[in-house]
């Protein structure tokens, strides 16, 4: 999952970047509104964190903005404004949850799950399957015939992501848009070594054949393959 993450405080910036990167999430940051829309505008995010002081605009006109420019990503607003007020103009901009500071990480997870589960990319349920291979996504975790895979946390992100399209190929440009951020170097092989890595880890597991290779195009996850690719 892909995530923009709106905040212009250093510190809230490290701390929410790094925690959210640590549950597998592939994270951009925007410190302003004009950085925000710049970033908009060159990537389909899947999730929108959004804190309302920025330096440079307003973020309730910024969540309107976000949502005139026809970006159907769910937003989940974080500010100090605790006011009933300030929670229904955040709402009625175009977010769909609001969460006060301070916070505790955990309720903000819940939270970006729930929002996950009904936005512009649902997963079809918390616990994925295709085939002997299952996912749980809340607990980042990934099982062959009920045994653990040692997955890091960018093997799970890239597994995930195919999981949640199981039987479809899906492109390198569109794994990059999802899994990778905006520092990713598209004449970089790096998302092919990820690939050999799952499967490497896949190998002496019965899902050994999950990944398949349409070549010259990208790669499927699927539990009964009948093409003629590797």
């Amino acid at each position: 999952m892909r995530l923009l993450l709106i905040e212009d405080e250093p510190l809230t910036i490290r701390m929410l970047a790094k925690g959210l990167r640590e549950q597998a999430y592939a994270v951009d940051v925007a410190p302003s509104a004009q950085a925000a829309t710049a970033l908009i505008g060159d990537y389909d995010y899947d999730l929108i964190v959004l804190d309302l002081g920025l330096p440079d605009a307003d973020g309730l006109t910024l969540c309107r903005w976000i949502r005139d420019a026809g970006t159907t990503a769910p937003i989940l607003i974080l500010t100090a404004r605790d006011a009933v007020d300030s929670r229904i103009a955040g709402l009625d901009s175009g977010a769909d949850d609001y969460l006060l500071k301070p916070f505790d990480f955990g309720e903000l997870l819940a939270r970006l799950r729930a929002l996950t589960r009904r936005g512009a990319h649902p997963p079809q349920h918390e616990r994925l399957q295709v085939g002997e291979l299952v996912l749980d996504t809340g607990a980042q975790a990934a099982f062959c015939r009920d045994s653990p895979l040692p997955l890091t946390t960018r093997e799970y992100a890239l597994l995930e992501f195919m999981a949640r399209r199981a039987g479809q190929v899906v492109k390198r440009e569109d794994i990059a848009e999802h899994v990778w951020d905006s520092a990713y170097d598209p004449l970089s092989n790096v998302i092919d070594v990820y690939v050999r890595r799952l499967r490497t880890k896949l190998a002496p597991t019965a899902c050994h054949e999950a990944i398949r290779t349409r070549r010259g195009v990208g790669y499927m996850l699927s539990a009964n393959w009948t093409g003629q690719d590797s």
